[in-house]
């Protein structure tokens, strides 16, 4: 059984900072992640860490966008710094497990609101 449930969406200034979290159940995923979509947009990929450690960004967000994870809470972070109006959108934690040979996203969080303005 895995759930994911994110909080700290909210309304913020452009130039502002916020912090998301994601409460993960189980254990075990080859990766774990933030995505988020824009109204009219397509889902896009914003950050990944992976079982190694390792961490990545997206290009329109990286040197702003931090992710982190508390292994002790077992909870995902995207401490979000110098936000733009374009970070609108409703981001998603999502976790990945092995799928036909590859690390894919297969649990998805609910969606939290990110509006800058």
């Amino acid at each position: 059984h895995v759930q994911l449930v994110e909080s700290g969406g909210d309304s913020v200034q452009a130039g502002g900072s916020l912090k998301l979290s994601c409460a993960a159940s189980g254990y075990g995923f080859c990766g774990m992640g933030w995505y988020r979509q824009a109204p009219g947009k397509e889902r896009e990929w914003v950050s990944s860490k992976t079982s190694g450690g390792t961490t990545t960004y997206a290009d329109s967000v990286k040197g702003r966008f931090t992710a982190s994870k508390d292994n002790f809470k077992n909870t995902l972070y995207l401490q979000m710094n110098g936000l733009e109006t374009e970070d609108t959108a409703v981001y998603y934690c999502a976790a990945a497990i092995q799928s036909r040979g590859a690390c894919e996203y297969k649990y998805w969080g609910q969606g939290t609101q990110v509006t800058v303005s």
